[in-house]
């Protein structure tokens, strides 16, 4: 199946869960118009509060609905932009791919991917024990991050459910990806 995105949402406050929207509009170096956490600085306020000066390296936040799904069958109800997440992807194996990937969407847009999100206590005072379920154990017991990945803006324009996603690997060797 071709990669593509599912949903798209933003919050103009900072929040956990952010409104599902017809199409949102990435602005280069910034992440999505209107989002709280867009801009060249971090704007994640635990990143505020160890430096404000920081470059932002979490414009923009994405996740693959096939998450959604296991954790539905793992008895949770979570729906598009509920996890916090701007881009909802399918058929992408986003924790998959090495740092560098630079997402085509849509037309025009380009999202450079940076790094894992690193899940935090607001998802179980969202829903209690989701914390667990987006965590997990690879076969040596090393810590999986689920929660999704983070991006920089490269290239903006408009994005809407139904967009096709082309990943584009960067040079070898990859490097793969860490928390942000």
């Amino acid at each position: 199946m071709t990669p593509r995105v599912e949903a798209v949402s933003l919050s103009p406050e900072h929040g956990f869960s952010k409104a599902p929207q017809p199409e949102v509009r990435l602005l280069a170096g910034l992440g999505v118009e209107g989002d709280a956490h867009a801009g060249h600085t971090v704007k994640h306020r635990s990143r505020v509060a160890q430096n404000p000066d920081q470059p932002n390296l979490r414009q923009i936040h994405l996740i693959h609905a096939e998450l959604l799904e296991e954790l539905a069958w793992q008895g949770f109800t979570v729906r598009p932009g509920d996890l916090g997440e701007n881009l909802l992807t399918r058929s992408l194996d986003l924790l998959g791919l090495p740092t560098g990937t630079r997402l085509h969407l849509g037309g025009e847009a380009v999202v450079e991917v940076t790094g894992l999100r690193n899940p935090c206590g607001q998802i179980d005072a969202f829903q209690p024990g989701l914390l667990a379920a987006v965590l997990g154990r690879d076969e040596h017991g090393g810590l999986v991050r689920k929660a999704g990945v983070m991006g920089v803006v490269l290239t903006g324009g408009v994005v809407r459910p139904g967009d096709v996603v082309r990943a584009e690997l960067p040079p070898e060797p990859h490097q793969r990806l860490e928390r942000v």
